[in-house]
């Protein structure tokens, strides 16, 4: 009897020759669904600070973001002082730039603000697809969108509501990372 080699799932082509970091990410974050205010904000802020970078970059200082931002704690980021943001400026370990530190500050504080409006950071944000991930199953990474209706619709509130880096793209790479949005491809086993 020959010897079966095990061959590795297939994957979406962005994570298929990824780092462990990477397929990590796809196989058990992206597309799926978050009805965790923190997780939420968490990818906001990582979502914007990849705004001109790579995801990769972006996961590989996750740990650091996670440090320098008060383990994602909305409330605690809100109350950053400008020595605060001074300080992250030199932090190593996350993108030291003065305008996606700023708008992480701001942007917990209108995080909070949604939070007192609807109870929920989740139960406003869930309004955009009404309750239900947006999902397709394209044949390939041609097929996925980089925004849509909706993304452009909840990038236009965030916006009204005093947010930054919330562009449609990067809310619709924010959707894809809490499974507002499933976009695995047909010949992914997350299909």
């Amino acid at each position: 009897m020959g010897k079966v080699s095990a061959q590795p799932p297939k994957r979406c082509t962005w994570a298929a020759n990824g780092s462990a970091n990477y397929v990590k990410y796809h196989d058990t974050e992206w597309g799926v669904p978050v009805h965790d205010d923190r997780t939420h904000f968490e990818f906001l802020i990582l979502e914007g600070a990849q705004a001109g970078l790579s995801w990769s970059t972006i996961l590989n200082k996750r740990k650091g973001y996670k440090a320098a931002f008060a383990n994602f704690n909305p409330a605690r980021v809100a109350a950053f002082t400008p020595r605060d943001c001074a300080r992250l400026l030199k932090h190593g370990e996350i993108v030291r730039n003065r305008l996606k530190i700023a708008s992480t500050v701001s942007n917990a504080r209108a995080f909070l603000a949604i939070q007192e409006e609807f109870g929920s950071y989740d139960a406003y944000v869930w309004r955009f697809v009404d309750g239900n991930p947006l999902v397709r199953r394209p044949k390939t990474s041609r097929g996925v969108p980089v925004t849509t209706a909706e993304s452009d619709a909840l990038a236009k509130d965030l916006k009204a509501r005093g947010m930054r880096f919330v562009g449609s793209t990067i809310v619709y790479a924010y959707m894809q990372a809490v499974g507002l949005a499933n976009d695995h491809l047909r010949t992914c086993f997350k299909a």
